[in-house]
């Protein structure tokens, strides 16, 4: 975002995390623990602006009032502005109307302990274009879920960039248990850490919502139609913070689409999963998988997000049996060569042997199974009940196999 006269103004990021969103005593999203993933992160990078800028954290909130009026001061910057909202979406049964569930809101108590989503638009409607972002990391509840699905998408006020996920009220949870940060929230911080360059935000939100893999049904904002027909970003230079890589776009990505850099197709196979257009999404990841070998090696950590990205990929298809190898050997790989204790061996890790629950054929998943569980037992850190429930799920499976060849045999 950028306006004119910077001496004259001021940048504002404004973190709201509402109430958490808990299921059968399961928590699916922790929003105090991505406001304190967030708080790590400089403004200037979250706004993507070298303006002086002001910084206002609400976690805990219980009366919808007090966020009101840091939601009122904030829309009255002058300067760029970033809105994050996290936690439980909810609505209130007579009016039928969305809100932001705060600490302690209740199903009967929405409509004087939640913050009205109009309200939150109501501020932002009268802000100039291209100066307000607004980033949501939310769960519906079964109150709000079927007004997101007559509205067909979150409402917005006009002018503002809305970027995130909503997830549906059944389902996994979005975050590794209790105090864990959400997969959308944390690729956006991880990509804003990573990049040489600060992308822009739809980048940001493209790569961050590829990465995380949103449970099936989860919404998410903008839509894989939107990214398809959106105008390409704005120049970087109009970004105080984030030039633009230099080089021509990616030759088999379309130019309404915009890019990571001159060879990095992820905005754009994530615009093509989404689409349903699995096929060309694979083949344009096996043609990068190719060039970051080629370039950079078999064992370098570009080759093995290539691997990740396909294998994520494979998911959103529903091949689950290419998508378990291709985790169980990204697995491998950053075993290897980052050791049990990195995260992203246990994020690989956590990735494979999802899919690999998800093989319906028992003999596919003995042959895959096996390797994985040897994998799972490297890593001293990883959910020890998870453990004992793949060995308790590879030993009925193999019995399975076994009954099934006695009984043809």
């Amino acid at each position: 975002m950028h306006i004119d006269g910077p001496e004259q103004q001021r940048g504002h990021v404004l973190l709201i995390a509402g109430d958490a969103a808990v299921r059968r005593r399961t928590v699916r999203l922790a929003p105090g623990a991505n406001l304190a993933a967030l708080a790590m992160v400089p403004a200037a990078l979250l706004l993507g602006s070298d303006l002086p800028s002001d910084t206002v954290y609400l976690d805990g909130a219980r009366d919808p009032n007090t966020v009101l009026a840091r939601l009122r001061t904030a829309a009255g910057t002058r300067g760029p502005l970033l809105l994050y909202l996290s936690g439980r979406l909810t609505a209130d049964r007579r009016g039928r109307r969305l809100h932001l569930a705060l600490a302690g809101t209740t199903p009967g108590t929405v409509r004087y302990t939640a913050l009205a989503w109009e309200w939150l638009t109501g501020e932002l409607r009268d802000r100039p274009a291209g100066t307000t972002t607004l980033l949501v990391d939310l769960a519906a509840d079964k109150e709000a879920w079927p007004l997101l699905g007559e509205y067909g998408t979150l409402p917005a006020p006009p002018g503002a960039a809305v970027y995130g996920v909503v997830a549906p009220p059944e389902g996994p949870a979005t975050a590794a248990g209790h105090g864990a940060v959400s997969g959308y929230t944390r690729h956006w911080i991880d990509q804003l850490r990573r990049a040489p360059v600060r992308p822009a935000d739809v980048q940001l939100h493209a790569l961050a919502a590829g990465a995380a893999g949103p449970a099936p049904g989860t919404l998410v904002v903008p839509t894989a139609r939107d990214l398809e027909t959106r105008p390409a970003a704005a120049p970087a230079a109009a970004r105080p913070t984030a030039p633009a890589a230099p080089g021509p776009a990616d030759a088999p990505a379309s130019a309404d689409v915009p890019d990571t850099g001159p060879a990095d197709p992820r905005a754009r196979l994530h615009a093509l999963a989404t689409g349903g257009r699995h096929t060309e999404a694979a083949a344009l990841a096996r043609t990068w998988e190719q060039q970051v070998l080629d370039t950079r090696g078999p064992g370098s950590p570009e080759a093995v997000r290539c691997t990740e990205i396909r294998a994520d990929l494979a998911r959103m298809a529903g091949d689950f049996d290419l998508a378990t190898a291709l985790w169980t050997g990204a697995v491998r790989t950053r075993l290897a060569g980052q050791g049990a204790a990195a995260p992203e061996v246990h994020d690989a890790a956590a990735g494979a042997l999802y899919c690999w629950t998800r093989l319906k054929d028992p003999v596919r998943a003995v042959a895959s199974g096996a390797d994985l569980l040897e994998l799972l037992r490297a890593l001293p850190r990883f959910d020890p009940q998870h453990l004992r429930l793949t060995e308790q799920r590879l030993e009925a499976l193999r019995a399975a196999v076994r009954d099934g060849a006695a009984l043809h045999g």
